[in-house]
């Protein structure tokens, strides 16, 4: 019998999974090994796809010779006995064969289309906009309210895995407004989260890796600023103009460079 969560568990591979779910879906795979085992084939096969996008052009003198190959097959075949009646239209060969042409066409692209372009569900950047969302809907956005940075940083110990730089920028017009734990990357990751006019801020931050920092980029109407400090790598996600949220990256990158200045180095 199959698991029962054979389902769930490729809804998590597609992305498909809410932050909770997808910790559940985990936690089970750990015990599962069917599920374990479902999970690697389904990554097999998707690397698999990914790398295997040869495909075949024909030559215009071979094309021409397999339409004239159809055209003839299809002369013998319409032939018909004098006084039969014909009980259905067909096309002409010509306009056959075309159509044929045209409906292989389409299909090819369309293959090479899904599998070149990558699901966007994999993507870092995805997955932080669908956060910044998930925040924004009701009782979603904090789970600590203060603006007081000595009562948002401590609160991160216990509940994620990452301990963020926290300010309150209120005079800059970056109101400190809380802070929350999120999930995503298969990580514990820190949100704090700031108001600029009437736009919500999150400022993510989980620990950095071998992948190196994405670029600032923006996906659906939401702008994703990147950045790194010591061992954490932070993304600002937002709404609200460009510059605007570049300001706010730009003032948190100098808290931290003031707080944690570099050591000087030894005179030989």
């Amino acid at each position: 019998m199959l698991c029962a969560e054979t389902l769930r568990v490729q809804a998590y591979f597609d992305g498909e999974l809410d932050a909770l779910s997808g910790v559940d879906i985990e936690r089970h795979n750990e015990a599962c090994a069917e599920c374990r085992s479902l999970l690697k084939q389904l990554a097999e096969v998707r690397t698999a796809l990914r790398q295997d996008r040869r495909y075949m052009i024909v030559s215009p003198a071979l094309r021409a010779r397999i339409l004239r190959k159809l055209d003839e097959e299809s002369t013998r075949k319409g032939a018909l006995p004098i006084g039969t009646r014909r009980t259905k239209w067909r096309p002409h060969p010509f306009w056959r064969g075309a159509f044929t042409g045209i409906g292989g066409t389409a299909i090819a692209a369309g293959v090479a289309f899904f599998l070149t372009v990558p699901p966007r569900s994999n993507s870092v950047s995805d997955d932080l906009v669908s956060a910044h969302v998930r925040s924004l809907m009701p009782d979603h956005l904090i789970d600590v309210v203060s603006t007081d940075k000595h009562t948002v940083k401590p609160w991160f110990a216990g509940h994620v895995d990452v301990s963020p730089v926290v300010a309150d920028f209120a005079p800059q017009g970056y109101r400190l407004v809380g802070g929350r734990a999120d999930y995503f990357d298969r990580q514990r990751v820190a949100a704090v989260v700031y108001s600029h006019g009437l736009h919500v801020i999150n400022v993510f931050s989980w620990a950095a890796d071998g992948r190196g920092v994405p670029t600032n980029t923006t996906r659906d109407g939401y702008h994703l600023a990147f950045w790194k400090m010591g061992d954490l790598v932070y993304c600002a996600v937002s709404d609200t103009a460009w510059d605007e949220l570049l300001e706010l990256t730009r003032l948190l990158q100098d808290l931290s460079a003031h707080d944690n200045p570099p050591m000087a180095r030894a005179a030989p």
